[in-house]
């Protein structure tokens, strides 16, 4: 497939222009000319230059990798059909739907993009970050940075000892049930070829908690009902968690929220003046 520089172009400037700043989490600000948004702040949501986006709108420029195109699709909030589409544009094959992709639908990214002031985050069904708010980022680290099988929350917990002193130790016992839990029930939903199953086949080399738990075949094991964070800077939180499922992606949006007026709200709206650690 060769690439429709064309109608790459048309349809870029389209979608741009059909965006509005407060569609993507953007402060509209005053004396905006431009009906949708402005190219400098589409290659901002892309993560790449206003110039090299510039020149896709002008019909130029080198062909986008798989990579930039997927990042485009993203700042662009496409539908999973215009994700392909613009694949398609590009010269490039589509890339996979479902549980594996990586791709967040539109609807959970503008619900995203007004949690601001909230810790949440967006995460497949292995427990890989895909999106984070910026207080998200304040209270776990930034999760989206990982690769291979450590991008799994459930991996990390017994690959990386390090990543369970975010958490309240009365709590560990839980959470490696829930973890081991959930990949048993997404290896056996996704079958023995899947990754669900390749991790667990890591784990039962490298971790005799994770081999003695998985040999209880125990499933169905869900998070509490308050989560407990044990941040650098801030303490002790106590957090309830509310989430939100997109069953076409098997993503899901993460809310994490205290009571007003309690120790942990309080202290949440001091991570927000503090910012991001270094954490997770």
């Amino acid at each position: 497939m060769t690439i429709d520089r064309a109608g790459l172009a048309a349809f870029l400037r389209h979608r741009r222009e059909s965006l509005q700043p407060e569609d993507v989490g953007l402060p509209r600000g005053q004396r905006r000319r431009t009906s949708g948004l402005r190219r400098e702040e589409v290659a901002a949501l892309c993560h790449m230059s206003t110039d090299y986006y510039a020149r896709l709108e002008r019909e130029r420029g080198p062909q986008p990798s798989p990579q930039m195109a997927a990042s485009i699709a993203q700042g662009l909030h496409l539908s999973l059909e215009e994700r392909d589409h613009l694949f398609r544009l590009i010269g490039l094959g589509p890339p996979v739907r479902g549980a594996a992709g990586d791709h967040v639908g539109p609807g959970l990214l503008r619900i995203l993009d007004r949690l601001a002031d909230t810790p949440a985050e967006i995460v497949g069904e292995l427990g890989e970050t895909l999106r984070q708010t910026p207080l998200g980022v304040a209270l776990t680290g930034d999760t989206t940075r990982f690769t291979g099988p450590e991008r799994s929350m459930g991996y990390r917990w017994f690959a990386r000892p390090e990543t369970r002193t975010l958490y309240a130790p009365e709590d560990h016992a839980h959470l490696s049930r829930m973890f081991t839990s959930g990949l048993r029930e997404v290896a056996t939903l996704r079958g023995p070829d899947s990754r669900a199953a390749h991790y667990a086949g890591l784990l039962l080399e490298r971790s005799e908690e994770f081999r003695a738990l998985w040999d209880t075949h125990e499933v169905g094991v869900g998070p509490q009902q308050v989560k407990r964070f044990l941040h650098p800077e801030v303490g002790l939180l106590e957090l309830n968690c509310q989430s939100l499922l997109d069953t076409e992606q098997s993503h899901r949006l993460l809310v994490y929220t205290a009571a007003p007026g309690s120790e942990s709200y309080e202290k949440l709206r001091l991570l927000s003046v503090i910012g991001t650690q270094t954490v997770g």
